[in-house]
């Protein structure tokens, strides 16, 4: 049976704990899902930073297989096409299904890509996407430059 509380003159009045738990547990899960979404989508987002310079790396390297052939012929100096190298990058990025920034001199092409990451969990927090961008360089190489030492 519920005892009905009277105030005592003098005697200070208790007050109930109820629902301070609530707030706490509460606060507690916000925590820990915003915790929990860092870890799920950092991890996400650093997957697909690591594919944004997988294709980098790719495009450019498709790019700097544009050899200026008259020249080498000619003078036996290796050195690229620009217009072609940057060209070749492009299709490949196409190809690829994305779409980036390339730079192409007589000696490197440069190739950047930016991607996007739809968050998961930190939606919750108003955190919608992650954007980021990977760069690649690539040069032309004659021949073998180190010699792989096999055991």
């Amino acid at each position: 049976m519920r005892r009905l509380l009277r105030a005592v003159p003098g005697r200070p009045r208790r007050r109930s704990e109820a629902g301070q738990v609530t707030a706490f547990v509460v606060v507690l899960m916000t925590a820990l899902l915003a915790a929990a979404g860092l870890v799920l989508d950092a991890g996400l987002a650093l997957s697909t930073k690591a594919g944004a310079v997988d294709l980098a790396e790719a495009a450019a390297r498709a790019g700097a297989n544009e050899i200026d052939l008259g020249a080498y012929r000619s003078t036996h100096v290796l050195r690229l096409d620009p217009v072609r190298a940057r060209t070749t990058a492009q299709a490949w990025l196409a190809r690829a299904g994305t779409s980036g920034e390339v730079t192409a001199t007589a000696s490197a092409v440069t190739v950047t890509v930016h991607a996007t990451h739809r968050t998961q969990l930190l939606q919750l927090i108003g955190v919608r996407e992650l954007s980021m961008s990977a760069t690649a360089t690539a040069v032309a190489v004659r021949g073998v430059s180190t010699v792989d030492q096999q055991s």
